[in-house]
């Protein structure tokens, strides 16, 4: 046959299996994978590779499964390179065989060569059962070149159907995992084995869902009602971070701020230490307009971590919520912080933390359950981090917390406080029952006693004069110039010069 003609063909059946994919998907309210891919991807620009691929010849249904129910390639992101794959569902149920599997290990590994992100649009059923250890073994592949890109280049997983059984651990080991509400699932084992098994009932939903993952497990770091806002929350990351560990960070030239607002945070915090505040309110006072980017938002919210823009220029935020918990650590928000601080610390983004931490969590369900091992994954992650790090203390500041939430001797650059800030090993209150335990006990009024002490403890004590005496800060500042020293002292760091240990790497508590 004329090779054009077999060209036209070809072609021919690859847009009749569009057509089909389109009306499938659609009537599950989903995208096809190409319609996908054109929402990632800056107009025209995404150039495939291996299009017409084909599945084993053993389990080919028809002549039309090209592609082995993957696209891949590469395509420009706001005009910066990026790869992706896209899993197609309605061939072959997205299943992973070893052309599909081979086709996503070869643009992960392209990805990994030339410096850009990887974005994973994931759709599938899982191993392809009829290829038997064919599949599994490109599934090894791609895992391998997961850990082989983790901190090289920004890893993306937006699940947008099924993700089960050992599919679910490549978006796992990826740096940022997106889901939809109602249309995607992760788990290991899915309904029917929970039944089997443990004989309880469950649905999808319930079992892997993306709000279980955004709020229970913190698999997912976001989750979205569609698919466009999913896809597009990509697009938007991909905006405060570089494309690889050497890339310079993306500069915004819009540096607007809300001026005005700077002078309210002189009273933001309250004259009662115990009233809850937002830090979110903070967060938006300080940098600039309409930038700051929250990370995990529903998971673990007594620790608020994300992206924003200071003077144009990305910064990493983490910081107490004492709206939630009255901001104290606990296994999850340590685990959350960890993460969030090794990512900026890869790709050299630096942190800002904003601290107002009573301690960590006490009870004997966080003790049980490794609140010593996670809490060290926290302090562990800042210790290890290189880049600029600056601590500003907004109020409490206590015990192991405090040194944790980067202080100055765990390496910390900066550390600031307000006026407000209280730092000690523990609270005014409990630290009076233990210091003044006598004074205490032989009291006729223990009331006003201990209001006294109190008072006492903070003035000569709890209070950020007394650590800047003794070096535990740098200086003690009005808050409402901070954003003015926060941008002059990341501009002093902006040149930090590190050297590396020489060892394999550290051990980290997982």
């Amino acid at each position: 046959m004329n090779k054009r003609k077999v060209f036209e063909l070809r072609r021919k059946g690859l847009h009749d299996m569009e057509d089909i994919a389109i009306q499938k998907q659609h009537l599950k309210l989903k995208l096809t994978a190409r319609e996908r891919l054109n929402i990632l991807f800056d107009e025209g620009s995404f150039f495939e590779l291996n299009t017409f691929a084909e599945p084993a010849k053993a389990i080919k249904k028809n002549q039309n499964a090209y592609g082995d129910g993957v696209i891949v390639g590469r395509g420009l992101v706001q005009g910066r390179s990026v790869f992706a794959y896209a899993q197609d569902f309605t061939v072959m149920g997205g299943s992973l065989g070893y052309t599909h599997g081979t086709k996503i290990a070869k643009v992960q590994e392209m990805a990994l060569k030339f410096g850009a992100p990887c974005v994973g649009l994931i759709d599938s059923g899982g191993a392809r059962i009829q290829e038997g250890i064919h599949s599994l073994s490109a599934y090894a592949r791609i895992f391998q070149n997961n850990v082989k890109s983790s901190g090289i280049i920004p890893q993306f997983s937006v699940i947008l159907g099924p993700a089960a059984g050992g599919a679910v651990y490549s978006p796992a080991m990826t740096d940022f995992v997106i889901m939809t509400n109602k249309t995607s699932y992760m788990f290991v084992t899915g309904p029917e084995v929970v039944k089997e098994v443990l004989n309880q009932d469950i649905t999808m939903d319930e079992l892997g869902g993306g709000n279980i993952h955004a709020e229970k497990s913190g698999v997912a770091h976001f989750v979205f009602e569609d698919e466009e806002h999913a896809i597009v929350q990509v697009r938007k990351l991909l905006s405060y971070i570089p494309l690889n560990n050497f890339d310079a960070l993306p500069v915004s030239t819009d540096i607007s701020f809300n001026e005005e607002r700077q002078e309210y945070l002189n009273k933001i915090v309250p004259d009662d230490t115990n009233r809850p505040y937002d830090m979110k309110e903070i967060i938006h006072i300080l940098v600039d307009n309409n930038s700051f980017l929250e990370i995990h938002e529903k998971f673990a919210q007594n620790i608020i971590v994300g992206f924003a823009r200071l003077d144009g220029k990305t910064i990493g935020i983490v910081a107490n919520q004492p709206k939630v918990m009255a901001g104290t650590l606990d296994i999850n928000a340590s685990v959350k912080g960890a993460r969030f601080v090794r990512f900026c610390d890869a790709f050299n983004i630096p942190i800002l933390v904003l601290e107002d931490v009573p301690g960590f969590m006490p009870g004997i369900e966080q003790e049980h359950t490794g609140i010593i091992r996670n809490g060290a994954k926290l302090l562990y992650a800042f210790c290890e981090a290189t880049v600029p790090r600056i601590t500003i203390i907004t109020r409490k500041a206590y015990g192991g917390a405090f040194v944790v939430m980067n202080s100055l001797g765990i390496g910390g650059d900066f550390n600031f406080a307000w006026p407000t800030a209280e730092i000690a090993v523990m609270g005014p209150a409990g630290a009076i029952k233990i210091v003044n335990r006598t004074e205490l006990a032989a009291a006729t009024d223990k009331v006003s006693l201990e209001k006294e002490l109190v008072e006492k403890y903070k003035d000569e004590i709890a209070n950020p004069f007394k650590a800047e005496e003794l070096g535990m800060i740098d200086d003690v500042i009005k808050p409402s110039d901070t954003r003015k020293v926060l941008i002059t002292a990341f501009d002093i760091l902006s040149n930090k010069q590190y050297a590396q240990p020489e060892r394999k790497h550290g051990n980290i508590p997982l």
